[in-house]
């Protein structure tokens, strides 16, 4: 699913680049071919927690940005209303365990969708939080970017999902420092870490960064990143 997800941001992109052209014919182009994208996406039969997460999160995003045009506002709600369907309807037991896993409240890590002892991933409080917050694949991919994070990356939430994290941070740095943190948290260890900022147009900035395993039942799935800017580095910890 990943890869769709990373098709659709791609395409997103190029329309973004037409645009700053006035290449009116290009983005028309280009535009037509989000729908295929759209429909694999939608087609796609979720056979796990974290993938009916994704395509309900796709769906939710899509109707946010197209909040101005009524036509397709509709139409992406009734699609979304089929992924509902598809998954919560007539199946009142999986309906609950999903239902619980996207709820606000504490839940045990063992039972479904969440990360250590917190409350699981709820996109509203997220996204009001001054934080940058992301979840990254165990193929160091982005899953999940709320507004601070989406922000500071210039990139819409939804163009962010099945980006290689090393697109931001740089190969180099990627393969030489941020790996293998990943790596640690994926073998299940919590890890905090500071980075200096990887843009050119914030020299001096430090960031801190807590790395903390999610989890999918007892199988560890994915990141979730929580960073932000510190004033001092404490002393002892060394900027990676």
């Amino acid at each position: 699913m990943l890869a769709l997800f990373h098709a659709f941001s791609t395409k997103c992109n190029q329309i973004q680049r037409a645009i700053k052209l006035g290449d009116d014919e290009l983005v028309a182009s280009l535009d037509r071919e989000l729908e295929p994208l759209i429909a694999a996406i939608l087609a796609y039969k979720a056979t796990s927690l974290l993938e009916i997460y994704m395509q309900l999160q796709f769906m939710n995003n899509l109707i946010r940005e197209e909040s101005d045009d009524r036509s397709r506002v509709m139409r992406n709600s009734a699609s979304l209303s089929v992924l509902i369907d598809r998954y919560f309807g007539g199946a009142s037991e999986a309906a609950g365990e999903v239902l619980r896993a996207f709820s606000s409240e504490k839940i045990d890590r063992d039972d479904a969708f969440g990360f250590e002892e917190s409350s699981v991933l709820n996109d509203v409080i997220l996204d009001s939080l001054p934080d940058r917050v992301a979840v990254v694949t165990r193929d160091y991919r982005y899953l999940y970017s709320n507004a601070a994070n989406s922000e500071f990356l210039k990139s819409k939430p939804m163009e962010l999902v099945g980006r290689h994290i090393s697109e931001f941070v740089g190969a180099e740095d990627f393969e030489n420092s941020l790996k293998a943190k990943l790596d640690a948290c994926f073998t299940g260890e919590k890890v905090e870490c500071l980075y200096p900022s990887y843009r050119q147009i914030e020299p001096g900035k430090v960031f801190h960064c807590t790395m903390t395993p999610l989890r999918a039942k007892a199988e560890v799935i994915g990141a979730l990143l929580v960073m932000h800017e510190i004033i001092a580095v404490p002393a002892g910890m060394l900027v990676a």
